[in-house]
């Protein structure tokens, strides 16, 4: 698995494959293929999964360009972790459409709580900052394209 994309204050902060340095990339162009301050390489972003937390949730969901898969897991759960790998290839096939990011239940009770998340892996898309879809349990990538496009 690779590693996830950090967010923070409105930007994504995103390693550089090339030299290794870290960029920071407001959202709202996270989809307009940024590349490296340093060497000019394009970054991969949306592309990868991006990590939040309770007080991260809401600005990332209202200020992504693009829906928004958000995966409720635990690290403990082992059909969060399949599910894991599933959205991993998930984002990849579909940067630049739509972003999946990752929220830990356990360390972020919040969030979920408000959501009335009750199972776990919970998979919920976001457009334009508000819910659309949601899918409980672990699921082919099949599933996830037919989610988003109906």
């Amino acid at each position: 698995m690779s590693e996830m994309v950090n967010y923070l204050d409105g930007k994504l902060l995103v390693k550089c494959r090339s030299c290794g340095k870290t960029n920071s990339v407001p959202i709202e162009k996270a989809g307009q293929k940024p590349v490296c301050g340093s060497c000019k390489t394009e970054l991969e972003v949306p592309g990868g999964v991006v990590g939040l937390s309770d007080s991260t949730f809401r600005d990332f969901i209202s200020k992504s360009p693009v829906p928004v898969v958000v995966d409720f897991w635990a690290p403990w759960c082992g059909p969060c972790r399949t599910m894991g790998l599933i959205l991993e290839s998930f984002a990849h096939k579909n940067a630049g459409k739509v972003m999946v990011a990752k929220i830990d239940t356990d360390s972020n009770p919040q969030t979920p709580g408000g959501f009335g998340i009750q199972a776990i892996p919970t998979m919920i898309i976001f457009k334009d900052g508000r819910e659309f879809k949601r899918q409980t349990g672990a699921v082919p990538e099949s599933t996830l394209d037919n989610l988003l496009a109906s």
